[in-house]
């Protein structure tokens, strides 16, 4: 993987140790044959009591040394190939915490997930195995075939076939596996996107009644999976059969062989089942290594998906020289324009007005105008593909992303809430906010009813996504989240839509004291909730029809009095 040795250089005593400790080991392993050959061959021969007990006590001393530092060996590998899943993961984390919504929506949320997950626990498992292989299996080999051939030159000669079989095995299989590992991983995203989507939308599913659609959805993704899985396990698993036939058929050679040079003296028994150990030690680690590669198709496609994610360029960025603005709030829009990435029309074209504080804008119009796209802009989410936007007289793309952001009290169209409690939901806009504020914060968004019923108050937990709250519930908990910020400038995106009237007047009459110093943008659907604003924009496809005061746009603008008159009677229309 692209830059592994910098996820690894903070571990570098700790795999130098699990290196040495396993050379020790693979020393040991490799003495062990020739002391077995001395008991045979002295011991055993002679009827030398004394002398295999001896060697035997060598030998099970040896042992334990060669167990005890495979032992350290596999504790430091475990350390290390955790601590770097734990690094990889982060990272992708706070990558992913950078992107915008066109990055994110380049991946996935099942894939970035996939990725975090899967793609991640794929590299620390083959880290682990080539750390615990990487210095055993070559030592074991070179060690045993040096021993082996000053042993019997002729009996070694049998490796001279078996090793370039196993050799060509292990390449074939490893260039089937690659771009079966590929596929797998994808599948392995759609299962993640069909599952996710499921749970998500569950409660739309079973309302329409598109069980059985989903179901075979599913099932038709499991079986892909699936389906690709056992071809990928089916070459991987030829690896083993095929290592044991050429080692069974090279012992067997050599005990065919062996067995006459023995019986005639030119070769002690001994000797021939040192070679044996020996060349069972060679294939051994070959079948190490065989392993390894078995592993290694996942590990690269793991790898190549890890590093999409962390080398992915960033479309919003921070500035060199990030600026400050005053503390005012005043917000400008200049001749902005924006076109999502892909699209072939603009979402928003050539608008223009200015906000200062204390004061409201509303922003109306029809679906798909743009009203959402124009907070976005704001917030940068996105980028301006035209114009500029200034708060407090800076352009926002000079400003820090944690800077602009930390102006702003932005309340989603969908109300986002997290698994925890209430008051750690209030506090992710402020963390020093006092409990005192949060139930300011709570009372001004008329959230303190339902808040102080629950055990616990602001204590009570929430269950993920807030799932053990109504929509209007989240709603309030949502607006409390921006108020106890106390930002300069509030945004909310059709943030009253879940709420009734009662609670809407309410909500908005305390909200207009806590909000006089500030600046306002309400993206609205409803006229009677936005006509006493300072101004109002109305938007038409992404183009700005009008702005300007309730009874102004009444007269001058008929994209906004055609919603007015849809949504108002005539003796309202009148009135006003």
């Amino acid at each position: 993987m692209k830059n592994l040795s910098s996820h690894l250089r903070p571990y570098r005593w700790n795999i130098l140790l699990a290196v040495l400790a396993m050379a020790i080991s693979a020393g040991s392993d490799l003495g062990l044959p020739l002391l077995l050959a001395q008991i045979v061959n002295v011991g055993l021969y002679q009827d030398d009591l004394a002398v295999v007990l001896r060697l035997g006590g060598w030998m099970l001393a040896l042992a334990l040394l060669g167990g005890g530092f495979a032992l350290l060996n596999s504790y430091l590998s475990a350390q290390v190939s955790a601590n770097v899943g734990r690094t990889l993961r982060a990272e992708i984390f706070d990558k992913v915490e950078s992107f915008s919504p066109a990055e994110s929506g380049m991946f996935g949320t099942a894939s970035l997930i996939t990725r975090s997950t899967n793609d991640v626990v794929q590299i620390q498992n083959y880290l682990l195995a080539l750390l615990r292989m990487v210095v055993r299996a070559p030592i074991l080999a070179v060690g045993g075939l040096a021993l082996s051939v000053g042993t019997s030159p002729t009996l070694s000669l049998v490796l001279c076939v078996s090793l370039p079989l196993l050799a060509f095995s292990v390449s074939l299989v490893a260039k089937k596996g690659l771009p079966l590992s590929t596929s797998m991983q994808e599948r392995l995203d759609r299962v993640t996107l069909i599952m996710r989507e499921k749970l998500t939308g569950v409660r739309v599913i079973r309302a329409f009644g598109n069980e059985e659609y989903e179901q075979e959805r599913f099932d038709q993704a499991s079986r892909d999976l699936t389906g690709t899985a056992i071809r990928m396990n089916r070459v991987m698993t030829l690896l083993f059969p095929i290592s044991n036939l050429i080692m069974g058929g090279t012992i067997t050679a050599i005990v065919w062989l062996g067995a006459p040079m023995a019986g005639s003296g030119s070769l002690l028994v001994g000797d021939v089942i040192v070679i044996v150990q020996y060349v069972t030690q060679i294939l051994m680690s070959i079948m190490m290594i065989s392993m390894v590669f078995a592993m290694l198709p996942r590990a690269v496609t793991s790898a190549v998906r890890i590093n999409e994610v962390l080398d992915a360029p960033e479309v919003i960025s921070d500035p060199s020289a990030p600026r400050q603005g005053a503390a005012r709030g005043e917000l400008a829009f200049e001749d902005v324009s924006f076109t999502y990435p892909g699209a072939e029309e603009p979402a928003l074209s050539h608008i223009s007005f200015t906000s200062h504080a204390g004061e409201t804008t509303a922003i109306i119009g029809s679906t798909g105008s743009g009203k959402s796209s124009l907070l976005n802009l704001i917030l940068r989410f996105y980028d301006v593909t035209g114009g500029r936007i200034l708060v407090d007289g800076v352009d926002v793309r000079e400003y820090s992303q944690q800077e602009l952001r930390g102006k702003i009290g932005y309340v989603p169209q969908r109300a986002v809430l997290f698994s925890g409690s209430i008051a750690g939901n209030l506090r992710l806009g402020r963390e020093d906010a006092s409990d005192s504020e949060l139930s300011r914060a709570v009372s001004i968004a008329q959230a303190d009813e339902f808040v102080n019923r629950r055990e616990g108050g602001l204590e009570a937990g929430l269950s993920q996504g807030g799932a053990n709250l109504s929509g209007g519930q989240k709603q309030r908990l949502s607006i409390a989240r921006a108020v106890a910020r106390r930002p300069e400038i509030y945004l909310f995106d059709d943030s009253f839509s879940a709420l009734d009237f009662t609670t809407d007047a309410k909500l908005r009459a305390a909200l207009s004291g806590e909000t006089k110093d500030a600046t306002v943008l309400i993206v609205a659907q409803r006229v009677s909730t936005i006509r006493h604003a300072d101004r109002i924009l109305v938007l038409d496809g992404g183009e700005q029809a009008g702005l300007g005061t309730h009874r102004e746009l009444l007269k001058s603008c008929p994209v906004y009095r055609e919603i007015a008159e849809s949504q108002l009677s005539q003796k309202e229309m009148d009135y006003e």
